[in-house]
């Protein structure tokens, strides 16, 4: 009987710590507006604090992946929201299964030829692992255990004011509703 609840001890405090939990002082940890990535061609600055009062979806991506279908519904929520404040951000990685080897000229190619990306992409950057962009340590940290990107296609959600708000994993499409209702609660709000 002892060994039972030991071990269903054992078993609930593994479930508690694989359950991501949020960081208390997110609020106190910065801004996405701190950050800036490059653009994907040109090479130029791309600072986040050039977003203020617009909603973003930062996504890492990649052109090899069973996921990379996702670039046609992150194109049309970029269409459908663009004009009423939403901007999606790809960030190529080749962090997972090496699905991003190409050259900022091959990926730009793709994404414009494939899917018609016309949201903006930055240069290729590591999201995960011991030196992740700047970003997104701040973003996991910000957020909690087990929010980072744990392979392609993992999103980040950051609202007017430049707080990171929530994150979804690889599996939830562009046009998931949990997704779409976030985005239309967060530009409805001021």
């Amino acid at each position: 009987m002892q060994f039972t609840k030991f071990l269903l001890g054992l078993i609930i405090s593994g479930i508690m710590l694989m359950l991501p939990f949020r960081n208390a002082d997110a609020e106190q940890a910065g801004s996405a507006y701190d950050y800036s990535f490059t653009t994907l061609m040109d090479e130029k600055p791309l600072p986040l604090s050039q977003f203020k009062g617009k909603v973003l979806l930062i996504v890492n991506t990649a052109s090899k992946c069973g996921f990379t279908k996702q670039y046609e519904g992150l194109q049309k929520l970029y269409d459908k929201y663009k004009d009423k404040g939403l901007v999606v951000i790809g960030v190529p990685s080749n962090d997972f299964g090496k699905q991003e080897s190409g050259s900022a000229e091959e990926i730009a190619t793709f994404c414009k030829l494939n899917y018609g990306v016309t949201f903006p992409m930055t240069s290729k950057q590591q999201v995960s692992g011991d030196n992740p962009h700047p970003f997104y340590k701040w973003a996991s940290q910000a957020l909690g255990l087990g929010t980072s990107p744990k392979w392609n296609f993992h999103k980040y959600v950051i609202n007017k004011n430049g707080k990171l708000v929530e994150y979804f994993n690889s599996n939830t499409t562009p046009d998931a509703d949990s997704i779409v209702n976030l985005i239309e609660k967060l530009l409805e709000q001021n």
